[in-house]
């Protein structure tokens, strides 16, 4: 696993990487007192590493040792309550914000909302975010992970289809226990897109006395039919392809056929007609090559979808993202039977961004995800995205919503 990068800033955050789960509670076994400063946040990323000996997962199996990597900016305050957590989405990392190089093409997926002046002022808050377990980028240098693809030391081969499976709850437990490593016991807020939407009600469900404002984008309260059936079509290209061999190809090829259909599923779905319409015609992907009278031959769209899932299967392993998926069919909030009572134990005002446009997340879903939290009194507030990107317009077009978030957070 390609996850060595750490910090060596001494008295920071993220200084001490080793905590113990105990009894499968969230707790960890070192916090950190360090000082901090009023410099601000210059816009450079910088991943840690933070490490449990053991984590038991809430099916009741262990897993150890586990590694995530994580980023923050701005400063942890003396009070140490002015933290926002960032969740990530399903192909995302912890990359929120910011750049690791001067020279790096594009920012962390969020830096038009984090940074000074912005609505997650860094001059204010300390804003972290962390990779999840499974991350489906396994291969990426600047992602730390553990998952199938990670070392089992009991073997000392890959874990595979060995490794437990994992919850969106899983996820905030680790979370969890990383934020207590730095002696964090509440959240100004919790704020995510999509998965990262999971986490988020997740979050404020399980520990509604920490949470304080939660913020879900592009993301409902559970996984209706229609999205367990499109994360089924997502994971099949790499069922079907040989080589992922029942999950054991770690030795040999792996099954890159498959992994970048799968991508491009994704990809696919994540966005809208609209925007395959106005960016594409019915152009040839080679103007030599004619797909009326040609088998082989294709459009242009599709050969621009081949390309981003080629580049994105680089970095990803095919059984994080079965993984990935088989954690996000298993949702509801509250890791109950009722959505009702899970949404119920949410206490936090509530912003949730949206599209009326998505095709991942269905847009009445969201709407009654809102009302089940509004039951009891809690206060929800729906904002609607615009744009032609569907799903994705909640990561492009956030900062459509910059006055919105900047209110909510100063509440």
């Amino acid at each position: 696993m390609h996850d060595s990068i750490e910090s060596s800033t001494p008295l920071t955050p993220g200084h001490c990487h080793r905590a113990r789960r105990l009894a499968g509670a969230g707790l960890a076994a070192c916090l950190l007192l360090f000082s901090t400063t009023t410099a601000a946040w210059d816009g450079r990323a910088e991943k840690q590493v933070f490490e449990m000996e053991e984590y038991t997962t809430v099916g009741g199996e262990t897993i150890a040792p586990v590694r995530i990597g994580w980023e923050a900016y701005g400063e942890l305050n003396e009070a140490k309550d002015n933290v926002i957590l960032i969740t990530h989405f399903f192909s995302g990392t912890s990359h929120a914000a910011g750049r690791y190089a001067e020279d790096d093409a594009a920012p962390g997926y969020w830096d038009a909302i984090i940074g000074p002046g912005k609505p997650l002022d860094t001059d204010e808050y300390y804003v972290i975010a962390s990779d999840t377990l499974v991350n489906l980028n396994a291969h990426d240098p600047n992602v730390t992970t553990t998952g199938p693809a990670t070392t089992n030391p009991e073997t000392g081969a890959p874990w595979g289809t060995d490794f437990p499976l994992v919850t969106i709850r899983d996820f905030v437990e680790v979370q969890k226990a990383l934020l207590e490593s730095q002696g964090i016991e509440r959240l100004h807020a919790v704020m995510g897109a999509s998965m990262g939407a999971l986490q988020a009600y997740e979050w404020a469900s399980a520990y509604p006395d920490q949470v304080e404002r939660l913020i879900p984008v592009i993301g409902g309260g559970e996984t209706d039919p229609w999205l367990l059936a499109t994360l089924s079509a997502w994971a099949a290209p790499i069922r079907l392809d040989p080589n992922w061999n029942e999950g054991d190809y770690y030795a040999g090829e792996p099954p890159l056929d498959g992994l970048r259909e799968s991508l491009k599923l994704v990809t696919l779905d994540a966005n809208h007609w609209q925007w395959a319409n106005a960016t594409f015609d019915r152009s040839w992907a080679d103007e030599d090559a004619d797909p009326t009278r040609e088998l082989e031959a294709r459009y242009a769209i599709e050969q621009t979808l081949d390309d981003i899932a080629a580049s994105r299967a680089e970095l990803a392993d095919a059984n994080h993202l079965l993984y990935l998926v088989k954690a996000n069919q298993a949702f509801i909030t509250g890791h109950g039977e009722s959505l009702a009572e899970g949404l119920a134990r949410i206490e936090a005002p509530t912003l949730i961004l949206y599209s009326e446009d998505d095709l991942v997340f269905a847009p009445p879903g969201i709407r009654r995800t809102a009302e089940l939290i509004e039951a009891d009194g809690t206060e929800v507030e729906l904002v609607a995205l615009e744009g032609n990107r569907g799903h994705l317009d909640g990561v492009v077009a956030i900062d459509q919503a910059d006055d919105r978030i900047r209110a909510f957070l100063a509440e």
